[in-house]
């Protein structure tokens, strides 16, 4: 049997989930950690990277492995380091990103959204929509589509459109500054090999 999550249980999930174990600094250095012993190119694992902050910055919730996954593939990088960049996206980075998607969106569109007024309206209003329209496919209750083609309009399309130029701008980025850094850390690496070779090598010749 489940056991059923006391508010207690509830708030620490959320303090983990805001703030992992050992701190955000931690979590950053096992990532950068993982993404070094990644046994491919720099320019594979750069591009793998930027893949995955790329797809963090789009609407898809749920779906950001997925799109990375596919620009990975598409871009020939490397589809764990993509993984991995999608935590570019966090909850201390989905707010910003999302004024910022929604704000310029609507420069682009010349629209002028109001969902930043009546947020919880258009996604509760989206919600039910969605949730009365699932119930609809198995009774007679009409189909409502009033309060998603508003969410649609004034929230997916804008947040879609306005995340084109701030996502490629922060991909590009990752990618400048993850290259020469992987790049060092494998030569470094495959100098330290071939010492420890070589060490092992005129041991080996002397006895």
């Amino acid at each position: 049997m489940f056991k059923r999550r006391t508010p207690k249980t509830w708030i620490v999930w959320l303090r983990h989930l805001l703030w992992p174990l050992g701190g955000w600094n931690r979590a950053f250095e096992y990532i950068t950690y993982r993404l070094k012993r990644l046994p491919d190119s720099p320019h594979s694992i750069s591009l793998g990277l930027s893949a995955g902050v790329f797809a963090s910055f789009t609407p898809f919730y749920g779906f950001h492995f997925v799109i990375a996954f596919l620009i990975a593939r598409l871009l020939r990088g490397n589809i764990l380091a993509s993984l991995t960049g999608t935590f570019f996206g966090n909850p201390l980075t989905y707010v910003p990103i999302g004024i910022i998607s929604l704000e310029l969106g609507d420069v682009i569109l010349g629209t002028h959204s109001s969902f930043k007024n009546r947020a919880l309206e258009n996604f509760s209003g989206a919600w039910d929509d969605l949730g009365n329209n699932i119930i609809a496919l198995f009774s007679s209750q009409e189909f409502t589509w009033h309060r998603l083609e508003i969410f649609f309009y004034d929230v997916f399309l804008p947040y879609s459109v306005g995340c084109i130029i701030p996502g490629i701008t922060f991909a590009c980025l990752c990618y400048f500054i993850s290259f020469p850094l992987i790049s060092a850390y494998q030569n470094r690496r495959r100098g330290f090999i071939k010492k420890k070779i070589s060490k092992f090598r005129k041991k080996k010749d002397r006895s």
